[in-house]
């Protein structure tokens, strides 16, 4: 894109963003009250699914932890508990479908229906496209995209039963501008946003206003996937 028509697109999606947050100041959406509420977040093991599940442990939310990384699972729930809740841990590679629902089976049966469904879990490959390995693409788009379609469709039926639930999508600001050297990371997210879209219209369409959506896109954060990330 040519820069001055690059940096009139930064600038004028800057003011939109400072007046919507405006609006939001001076006229502030009432909070989701969470407590209690069974709330399950893949990639719980570090960065944003560990954060995320501190702050659903403050505000008192029992909490089902999945991620393939045991051992910071571990670290992740005894925080968690040390804030005071319930927390049951799952190790789960999310990106083979099989896992998630026969995970997904064991949480229903033995713990209960999960009501708030935040889909974290999500993998990276920076590297340029033909220096990418096949089996990089493959394991991107299970993890980034399809996980997160296998475990609504695991949980979403008893939240459609009931009309109550949250489903959060953690895609990334790489699902809006894209970025050199990311290319099977920014499609993976484009196609997170877009699932996202379209299942918040799909659910509207059904009337089920009860079950509500929210999708994440954050810049980079340093979690351990890329160090010390920078971007013009």
């Amino acid at each position: 894109m040519n820069p001055a028509l690059e940096l009139l697109v930064f600038l004028g999606t800057l003011l939109y963003a400072y007046a919507e947050a405006l609006v939001k100041l001076l006229l502030p959406v009432k909070r989701k009250a969470v407590r209690g509420e069974l709330v399950l977040v893949t990639g719980a093991a570090r960065g944003l699914g560990r954060a995320t599940a501190r702050e659903f442990a403050r505000r008192q939310s029992r909490l089902v932890l999945w991620d393939v990384e045991e051992r910071g699972l571990k670290e992740t729930a005894e925080e968690c508990e040390g804030l005071g809740a319930t927390v049951h841990t799952f190790v789960v590679d999310c990106s083979k479908r099989e896992e998630i629902y026969s995970t997904a089976e064991k949480v229903k049966k033995d713990i209960g229906d999960v009501s708030i469904l935040v889909n974290n879990a999500g993998v990276i490959a920076a590297a340029d496209l033909l220096s990418t390995q096949d089996h990089q693409v493959e394991k991107t788009f299970e993890v980034n995209i399809l996980a997160h379609i296998w475990t609504t469709k695991a949980f979403l039926p008893t939240m459609m039963n009931n009309n109550h639930g949250h489903i959060v999508t953690v895609a990334s600001a790489a699902g809006h501008f894209v970025t050199p050297f990311m290319v099977a990371y920014c499609s993976s997210k484009f196609a997170a946003v877009g699932f996202h879209k379209a299942l918040t219209d799909e659910l509207s369409s059904l009337g089920k206003d009860g079950i509500k959506t929210t999708c994440l896109c954050p810049v980079f954060i340093n979690t351990g996937f890329v160090k010390n990330p920078s971007m013009r």
